[in-house]
């Protein structure tokens, strides 16, 4: 493959892109509405992941898995030199990739089969791009941002993001999937003194212990009035759905439990509360929705940032954080209390959550892929700009001449 960036295509043309993501859900989700939104604008799309990403459920039909060995570097340094190997493998594997599909620009979104791909693109010069889903910049994006053309980030503040690569981020969002997202526009279900009061429970991709522990003895110490209100909905380990089922039945509190449930969109539509952990998609999920929630860090998580990710909408209040340590039943109930006693408060903290979303994630991180191809950046918040208020006026007056330039094409 020639080491010369790529001639630009005129506007309009369709595009080869490749997008690379570690084999979790929070990296697969938004590389996934990325594909659908890049598909539905004509464009070629292949995916590089590991065997786990190939497995995660959600991938479009259309979309091409390229499974490449990923190299972990973990704690022990005895390990190392596994992980390289692999890593330059993956690099190998991924640069004959290139050679036949002809990517215009490579969009990497964390995890470290990521890697290969984008140290792959950066030797022969392919325009690249990392997706930061946390507001903690991961390891491998942190390893990548030098040698990158833009990072997208989907907060504002990104912690670890060093200040000389300020000048390549571009704020964007956190892409949802396309039947979470269409809920924006339906109203947050009715919740008055007499009504039912749905809650919502998971704990990511495999369910959280901890939840399954405390949230029944949690809700059964709300006051009566609230507590006969209930409707719980919760997801959990299998091998503790037996104990959670008898724990609800003890409190006689209606409660409906499974280990997955495929139409948790719906679900979290006619939510009123949610309880759970703080990943990237949960958090970019509840603001593209707006619905209230009691948020319970994963405190393994890296460089805590679950916890980071609290920050943007716990400071609008839209939801509260508890650490996993002090998240007793008795702390459970009290915020429950703050929050669903008075109906006007639950309805005033999901109007808060909704303005944190960020719906238009996948069109703008698709603006910017398409504009490392030659297509003009137009629609993109840059995180640079001095103020809000300038960003608001930026983003109008492109739009301005993105209708005008339609306009005069017409005519």
């Amino acid at each position: 493959m020639s080491s010369e960036t790529s001639t630009p295509l005129p506007a309009g043309a369709s595009r080869h892109y490749v997008l690379a993501a570690g084999g979790t859900g929070g990296h697969l989700i938004p590389a996934f509405a990325l594909a659908a939104e890049l598909h539905a604008r004509g464009h070629h799309v292949a995916l590089i992941t590991d065997d786990r990403g190939a497995a995660i459920p959600g991938k479009p039909d259309f979309l091409t898995a390229h499974v490449l060995p990923a190299g972990r570097f973990g704690k022990n340094p005895l390990g190392w030199p596994k992980g390289v190997s692999a890593v330059l493998e993956g690099r190998a594997m991924a640069l004959r990739l290139f050679e036949s599909f002809a990517p215009s620009a490579i969009v990497g979104f964390g995890g470290y089969p990521a890697l290969p791909a984008l140290l792959a693109a950066t030797a022969v010069k392919l325009p690249s791009i990392v997706h930061e889903q946390n507001a903690v910049l991961g390891r491998v994006n942190r390893l990548l941002a030098g040698r990158v053309n833009a990072i997208a980030t989907s907060y504002e503040q990104v912690e670890r993001l060093k200040p000389k690569h300020a000048g390549k981020v571009h704020l964007v969002g956190n892409p949802v999937r396309a039947e979470v997202l269409g809920l924006r526009a339906s109203d947050f279900p009715a919740f008055t003194e007499e009504s039912l009061l749905r809650i919502l429970v998971t704990g990511g991709s495999q369910g959280a212990r901890v939840l399954s522990e405390v949230v029944p003895d949690g809700l059964a110490m709300l006051p009566p009035a609230l507590r006969q209100r209930l409707q719980v909905t919760q997801q959990c380990r299998a091998e503790d759905l037996e104990a959670v089922r008898e724990r609800y039945a003890s409190h006689d509190i209606p409660a409906e439990l499974g280990t997955y449930f495929e139409d948790m969109h719906e679900r979290l539509a006619g939510a009123h509360l949610f309880i759970g952990r703080a990943g990237a998609s949960t958090i970019a999920e509840l603001t593209a929705v707006g619905r209230p929630a009691i948020l319970v860090p994963l405190p393994i998580a890296t460089d805590d940032h679950q916890a980071v990710n609290t920050r943007e909408m716990v400071k609008a209040g839209g939801a509260r954080m508890i650490r996993q340590d002090a998240f007793q039943p008795k702390e459970l109930a009290k915020q429950i209390q703050a929050m669903a006693m008075n109906p006007g408060s639950l309805a005033n903290a999901a109007h808060c959550a909704f303005n944190c979303g960020r719906p238009d994630a996948a069109k703008d991180l698709a603006d910017l892929v398409e504009s490392m191809s030659g297509v003009d950046l137009m629609d993109v918040i840059r995180v640079d700009a001095t103020s809000p208020a300038e960003k608001l006026r930026a983003r109008a007056s492109t739009g301005t001449a993105r209708k005008a330039a339609k306009e005069s094409s017409d005519s």
